[in-house]
């Protein structure tokens, strides 16, 4: 069975897949606004093959040896790539639209357009803090952008930007982009090992970093072992790098970038003769926009190839997954160098939303003072949100306790009913239930969900609304990155806050398949997102398998990525001749029923693991850890589980255990001292085997 996403947004409507844009004549930039089309573009461009079989993604564009030919007189002359809307003039009385866009970076003038005053970022925990409307986003890339050409970036070459995420990384990232350049993201937690090989593999020619601290630990391998033509500083000053360390290599800070960007703008307005330095080419939507380098279990990590193309496929289809709007407010707390937030972040910000960032160490803060509509983040962060709820519903009075602990139970089996006589409940079975049989079940499930529902209305006034208040998260968390565990899911359902799952992978820019608002299925990835297939197909055979039959998932549409960097042995095993990317993953389709308790979950998409992380015990039993994990994780005693015992006779579990919960633990058991602050690892041991046998 071959699954399509088909669902329409109402608001967005992107560009046919041949990728013909219309594109208006509009007014000048503030600042900036060559005549672009007074020049002709000419380019000649080497083409990457990365499989011999016949296929729409046999040639992929890296721009390398870009050239431009004009006339004898022009040939000296430079080539300056631009985004065609962000860097073009357009009439202000014109508004952009989103599906005009043919790069990412043309989001900001679209949004500058609509948007322009109202607040963009919020940064409150860089020095300085800073809030940035929409217009001054726009400003700073084209600043920035313009900046980087000052100091000789030039169009297709590889930038690396090792740094967190802020404001200044998001400037970063795209004014690397509007230059026609190539950015190659990494987070500064990395090691500096491996920061190195992608710096070299990406065959880099500078770096953009966080702050100095980050440079200071990198240095000696870097300037040893790369070639570094200047070094960018996001955050802090230059005179916080040691001498000795820079080695004669230049560097700049994020404000003289942007400094430099401004003056040369005003330059090139009042500069004919700046104007015929160059041969103007656009950046065009299938060209490479971002390296994405995986952490992959074995081996060093491998470059993900993504065009504009690929990311704007997700700006335009995320909005049925995400109807929000402006006046909404997103919490950003995620790695921005992952597919997942950087793809997100671009989404939101494309519709006039205000995104805060801010950190693990904040959020339980910034939660509560911003109260965000939506957050995007991964599961632990809704494990950990669940756990100091459960923490202080724990440690309350013996009473209030009783009673929120007595009101959770019922607020989740009336939403189990409520999900039954709503069609929304998952089955693998092809068969569906007769006709009299379904109307049993779901008038049953009506009367039980109506006995349940006043104490569940007392709930949400007594406990659920200083959940609220405190988390905030008023339409939406979004999670992804991984597996929810399904007591998590359950609970945020019971208390009101919905959690919609979505799927992906870097290799899928990311997001894949999702749940809708209106269609949260629990355990589910929900359905496809907009010109996407997803199958599922034998593991061994690679048959197509029909609805409720287990195996790989494999997924095709406008956001599988060109392939991976320099290396096309592994695009081959990845991606096959017809464009179907191998996810590695396990799972099934929901059959489609007419009636029953699952007449509305048909076409959904469930995962079930990893295809490599499958056990097989010396008995031949296999065995899918995940599961085991997810069960084990309920324990308030274990922060972090691994199932271990590939080709062993029993499984095994490496745990990370929550230390103050397990003190508590055995204090109450009167197995330790009352005074004791720590706990032999026999004694942390054996509980940990108590836990595990519970759950």
């Amino acid at each position: 069975m071959i699954l399509h996403g088909d669902l329409i947004n109402p608001l967005i409507q992107p560009p046919s897949v041949s990728n013909s844009m219309s594109i208006a004549n509009t007014s000048v930039n503030d600042v900036f606004s060559p005549a672009y089309y007074r020049y002709r573009y000419v380019s000649v461009k080497v083409n990457v093959f990365f499989r011999s079989k016949t296929s729409t993604r046999d040639r992929v564009s890296l721009c390398h040896g870009v050239r431009a030919y004009s006339e004898p007189k022009a040939e000296a002359k430079h080539v300056r790539k631009y985004s065609p809307i962000l860097e073009s003039p357009l009439p202000s009385e014109n508004n952009v639209s989103t599906a005009e866009l043919k790069t990412i970076p043309d989001i900001w003038r679209s949004t500058a357009e609509r948007f322009g005053d109202r607040v963009a970022l919020v940064d409150p925990h860089h020095d300085p803090p800073t809030n940035m409307t929409y217009k001054q986003v726009e400003q700073d890339i084209l600043n920035f952008s313009e900046g980087l050409r000052v100091i000789g970036i030039k169009p297709c070459e590889k930038l690396a930007l090792f740094a967190d995420n802020s404001c200044r990384w998001l400037i970063a990232d795209q004014g690397i982009m509007a230059t026609g350049a190539i950015n190659v993201v990494r987070g500064s937690r990395s090691s500096v090992e491996e920061l190195l090989h992608i710096y070299n593999h990406s065959e880099s020619v500078a770096l953009v970093v966080d702050n100095p601290e980050l440079y200071h630990r990198m240095a000696d391998d870097f300037n040893s072992k790369a070639s570094i033509r200047f070094i960018i500083l996001l955050w802090g000053e230059k005179s916080s790098i040691s001498s000795h360390v820079m080695e004669g290599i230049p560097a700049y800070t994020y404000k003289e970038i942007i400094d430099m960007g401004h003056e040369n703008r005003l330059l090139f307005v009042d500069s004919h003769d700046a104007h015929e330095k160059y041969v103007y080419e656009p950046i065009k939507s299938d060209d490479i926009a971002a390296l994405i380098y995986t952490s992959g279990t074995t081996g060093n990590p491998k470059g993900v190839m993504l065009t504009h193309n690929n990311l704007l496929h997700q700006v335009y289809n995320l909005w049925d997954i995400v109807p929000a709007g402006p006046g909404d407010r997103f919490l950003s707390m995620l790695p921005p160098w992952h597919a997942y937030e950087r793809a997100c972040e671009y989404f939101i910000l494309s519709l006039g939303i205000e995104q805060v960032y801010t950190t693990v160490k904040h959020l339980k803060d910034d939660l509560r003072e911003y109260q965000p509509q939506y957050m995007i983040s991964v599961p632990l962060v809704f494990q950990t949100l669940y756990s100091g709820i459960q923490k202080q519903i724990s440690t309350s009075s013996a009473i209030s306790k009783l009673i929120a602990v007595s009101l959770l139970r019922i607020s989740t089996a009336y939403m189990e009913f409520k999900n039954i006589y709503e069609g929304k409940c998952l089955s693998r079975n092809q068969k569906q239930p007769s006709y009299i049989a379904a109307i049993l079940d779901w008038l049953y499930a009506r009367i039980i969900a109506a006995i349940l529902l006043p104490l569940h209305l007392l709930a949400k006034k007594l406990v659920y609304s200083k959940i609220h208040s405190s988390i905030g998260l008023s339409k939406a968390g979004i999670c992804g990155g991984g597996s929810l565990p399904l007591h998590v899911d359950k609970f945020f359902e019971a208390i009101g806050t919905k959690v919609q799952v979505g799927y992906g992978l870097t290799e899928s820019s990311p997001v894949v398949a999702a749940r809708r608002p209106h269609c949260n299925v629990l355990g589910s990835v929900g359905h496809p997102i907009r010109q996407t297939e997803i199958k599922v197909v034998h593991d061994e055979t690679g048959e197509d398998l029909p609805p409720g039959s287990r195996g790989i998932v494999k997924a095709r549409g406008p956001q599988i990525m060109q392939g991976y960097y320099k290396n096309p042995i592994a695009t081959n095993q990845a991606i096959d001749e017809n464009g179907w990317l191998n996810t590695g993953d396990i799972g099934w389709i929901s059959p489609v029923h007419s009636v029953g308790r699952s007449r509305n979950a048909g076409g959904i998409i469930v995962l079930e693991g990893r295809a490599k992380d499958t056990i097989v015990l010396s008995t031949g039993e296999n065995v899918e850890p995940e599961q085991l994990e997810d069960a084990a994780m309920r324990s308030s005693l274990i922060h972090q589980i691994v199932v271990i015992g590939q080709d062993q006779r029993r499984l095994g579990a490496i745990i990370v255990p929550n230390k103050e919960e397990i003190l508590l633990a055995s204090k109450k058991l009167s197995t330790t001292d009352s005074d004791a602050v720590e706990l032999s690892k026999e004694k942390i041991a054996g509980l940990l085997s108590e836990e595990l046998r519970k759950w």
